[in-house]
């Protein structure tokens, strides 16, 4: 069977040893070692100034929510994982969606604007496959407006743009270490803040808004333990020849695929990470006869994203988005994983060349 992804895991001995010395000094949560360790290596790899390793890659986005004193309308993008979305209804919030960009598939920055209104207190834009978001102009339509800036950076792993780290742009970026990320902790997060202040208020946040026996805030669990860090630690050591492979095997996808199928665009000055591979066919009904193909092979692919979040049939208000509605119905991402072999690339490559039309 060939899935859409498949975990990086360490050789188990390296795992081990670094789990052992939490195992040997019985400190496995609340903030050990292995923990801050973990948020050392990755404020460094990142160079980014406050980090949080958390329990998942949406509590965060929930906490960065609260630090930022969100509770109104918040301009989102219906092209993304249900996630970002969830987290903005999760804490009272409005979401408002604004189309996306045809190209790079992250929200549409030329159509901001357009949304703002009184209650608009935030912009909440996905990094879509680690594509970065048009943040110059993002940047400077918070500051006209007076807007707080949070990225979801779920897929954004070790993505550089404009020669710094793409988690360092905006008030509060997230991310994920999912164990479907190309950096991954089996379960886990993080959580980037610019200003020192809100990052001590997410850190308390972290831990139910106290520091031993001193309260300071209300708070939620959003820890994370030794046993999730040690993983961590122990991928981190790859992180660069992980990236290298998925490189290799999206050029063989792109050298076949390139020039028969529409695939997204990646503004210039960015150093990728290939977390995906995302075509796009040219209708759903040529997509749908692909992926049965492929599932006839033991191939398995994603739709990833769909639907259109505009569309979510929980929501009290939405819009039409029909850029997003149009690319969520013909989006479909290839495998993608280091040791996915030649043969398969091919065969999935074949497979898929069948429906380019």
């Amino acid at each position: 069977m060939i899935n859409v992804t498949k975990t990086f895991l360490p050789p188990f001995e390296e795992y081990a040893a670094i789990l052992k010395r939490a195992w040997d000094k019985a400190w496995i949560t609340n903030n050990g070692e292995l923990v801050q360790e973990l948020e050392q290596k990755l404020k460094a790899y990142l160079e980014v100034p406050n980090l949080l390793f958390t329990g998942n890659g949406t509590i965060v986005l929930q906490m960065a929510l609260k630090a930022l004193n969100i509770t109104g309308e918040v301009i989102t993008t219906p092209f993304s994982y249900v996630a970002t979305t969830n987290a903005i209804l999760w804490e009272g919030c409005q979401p408002v969606f604004v189309d996306i960009n045809p190209d790079t598939l992250c929200i549409d920055a030329t159509k901001i604007e357009a949304a703002i209104i009184p209650h608009t207190q935030a912009i909440l834009a996905t990094h879509v496959y680690g594509i970065p978001c048009d943040v110059d102009a993002i940047d400077a339509i918070a500051k006209k407006h007076n807007l707080k800036v949070i990225y979801d950076a779920a897929h954004a792993f070790g993505v550089q743009y404009k020669g710094k780290s793409l988690l360092s742009y905006g008030d509060i970026s997230t991310c994920s270490f999912h164990a479907t990320k190309l950096f991954h902790t089996v379960e886990g997060g993080c959580i980037i803040a610019n200003d020192d202040a809100i990052a001590r208020q997410l850190m308390l946040y972290r831990q139910f808004g106290h520091v031993y026996d001193e309260y300071f805030t209300m708070g939620i669990n959003g820890k994370n333990s030794e046993m999730h860090a040690a993983m961590g630690l122990a991928v981190f050591p790859y992180i660069e020849a992980i990236i290298e492979e998925r490189r290799h095997i999206c050029a063989s996808y792109s050298n076949a695929l390139g020039s028969k199928f529409q695939l997204p665009v990646c503004p210039e000055d960015t150093r990728f990470n290939y977390a995906y591979y995302p075509v796009l066919f040219p209708s759903e009904s040529a997509l749908l006869k692909a992926i049965n193909e492929l599932k006839s092979h033991q191939i398995s692919g994603r739709r990833y994203f769909y639907p259109s979040l505009n569309q979510l049939p929980y929501l009290q208000q939405t819009a039409p988005c029909p850029v997003s509605e149009a690319i969520s119905r013909r989006v479909f991402c290839l495998p993608l994983y280091p040791g996915l072999k030649a043969d398969e690339i091919n065969q999935i490559i074949q497979i898929v060349l069948k429906y380019s039309s």
